[in-house]
């Protein structure tokens, strides 16, 4: 009896130390997992800072002059434009669903405001991506008919094109140059109270007495 109860201690303490093995080794594998996950996750935060650094080096950049009114049509360098005369009257940032006057759009983007432009022909699920994207302040999306680039980005001075609406580097240029008080020649002035008028409507000889 003593010989069985012995032997029974025995194999429980064996059975333990095979268990205690087990879940350390469990644990080190689980400790070497996090790791692994922790690298792969800060590896995979620095590319995306790097390939976002790198992509907004490619920004298109101009030297307009800023305060600049005039009525009426007005002919520009660039296609959207990114700077320039400009009409009196700002567009109110938002998204529309027709093509909108540079004239006005022009006038938001001095405010700050990243005007966001779009072939007409884009697929509806690449607008909608849009249209997520667009419905912060300081923000103008609409499509723009002639566009050499499927998306266009475009702020005071600064624009970049794009091959779709899903570009990573789209959030990143608007959290780059979105109302920044080092680029947005009249920070602080409203992107509201102005027109929402569409390119189909005359809306380029009225608004005189708005100066900002």
């Amino acid at each position: 009896m003593a010989k069985a109860r012995n032997e029974d201690k025995q194999q429980k303490r064996a059975a333990q130390r095979v268990a205690y093995e087990r879940s350390k080794r469990r644990g080190t594998l689980m400790r070497r997992g996090a790791g692994i996950v922790v690298v792969l996750i800060v590896a995979a935060i620095l590319y995306d800072n790097y390939a976002r650094r790198q992509l907004l080096q490619n920004v298109k950049t101009a030297s307009y002059s800023a305060g600049i009114h005039d009525a009426g049509p007005l002919s520009y360098i660039e296609s959207p434009p990114m700077g320039g005369p400009h009409n009196v009257v700002w567009q109110n940032c938002g998204i529309y669903t027709a093509p909108i006057h540079n004239e006005h759009a022009v006038h938001s983007m001095e405010h700050g405001a990243v005007w966001i432009t779009y072939r007409p022909d884009l697929p509806p699920d690449q607008v909608e991506r849009l249209r997520a994207l667009a419905s912060d302040d300081y923000l103008l999306l609409s499509p723009y008919p002639g566009l050499a680039q499927p998306v266009v980005a475009s702020s005071w001075n600064r624009q970049l094109a794009f091959e779709r609406a899903d570009h990573p580097g789209l959030p990143a240029f608007i959290g780059r140059f979105k109302n920044n008080p080092e680029t947005t020649p009249e920070f602080g002035a409203l992107c509201a109270g102005g027109t929402s008028a569409l390119a189909t409507t005359d809306s380029l000889t009225s608004g005189g007495s708005m100066t900002r």
